[in-house]
């Protein structure tokens, strides 16, 4: 396990890395925000980098350990793997929705989407909140589902690397964005959804396979466009402290 938690550090590293420098060589839309804003973001993920080995992952690590060995041998090598990853990705894909539809989640998610500009730092801009029952959630669903602690770590490498991927303010041929949409999320699938919009940011909420938003009719057909305006309808951004306060107001 520690291979894999190291291998998930490293290629974090370097996708989060690479796509920072071709952010600044290949933009879609002009920077804005600036270092502070950047810092924010940096600030919220190194709250939950410190959560990650001493809450995420031990949940996880439980669930998985005191599952129900309900599993058929078959499961156990490769199609297992597979199983497992799709099963994860559906589930962040409910989870996400009902993030956006339960008004409670909503005050934890919302830090994501005050967010008024998009890059690779908004992939790791989530409240330290959000993450807690997020783990906590998923925890059941390890367990129920009898999901390999193996088969979690590998996607939560993927879920870094694809938000990190969908989020970066990176020009693609537009060739290549459509082909990639047919399976993954993209660029320009994935900003819509931060499009301020309200009718707009409740769509799109695939992590990694487009499949789901096909599936249960939550797929935009709004074309992202330099100038969409990316926030939450009707709110503005917030210092770091009212961030990490958001949860705390009902409005």
């Amino acid at each position: 396990m520690e291979t894999v938690t190291l291998l998930k550090l490293l290629s974090a590293l370097i996708v989060l890395g690479g796509l920072f420098f071709l952010e600044r060589l290949f933009p879609v839309a002009p920077r804005r925000g600036g270092v502070k804003r950047i810092g924010k973001n940096i600030g919220l993920a190194g709250i939950n980098g410190l959560l990650s080995p001493l809450v995420i992952v031990p949940i996880a690590a439980l669930a998985a350990a005191t599952a129900p060995a309900w599993r058929p041998a078959a499961l156990d090598g490769g199609w297992g793997l597979a199983l497992d990853l799709l099963l994860l990705d559906l589930w962040i894909y409910v989870w996400h929705r009902a993030s956006h539809e339960t008004p409670f989640l909503w005050r934890f998610h919302e830090v994501h989407h005050l967010d008024e500009f998009l890059d690779v730092s908004s992939a790791v801009r989530f409240h330290f909140g959000e993450v807690i029952l997020s783990a906590l959630a998923r925890g059941a669903v390890i367990f129920l589902l009898d999901i390999q602690l193996i088969s979690v770590l590998i996607f939560d490498a993927l879920v870094l690397i694809f938000a990190a991927f969908h989020h970066a303010n990176v020009a693609l041929p537009g060739g290549l964005e459509r082909g990639l949409r047919v399976c993954v999320v993209t660029p320009s699938h994935h900003w819509v959804h931060h499009h301020r919009r309200r009718a707009d940011t409740d769509s799109n909420y695939g992590t990694v396979l487009t499949l789901w938003d096909r599936i249960f009719a939550s797929f935009s057909t709004t074309e992202r466009t330099p100038s969409m305006p990316i926030g939450t309808e009707g709110r503005r951004e917030k210092s770091f402290v009212g961030l990490i306060a958001r949860p705390l107001s009902k409005s």
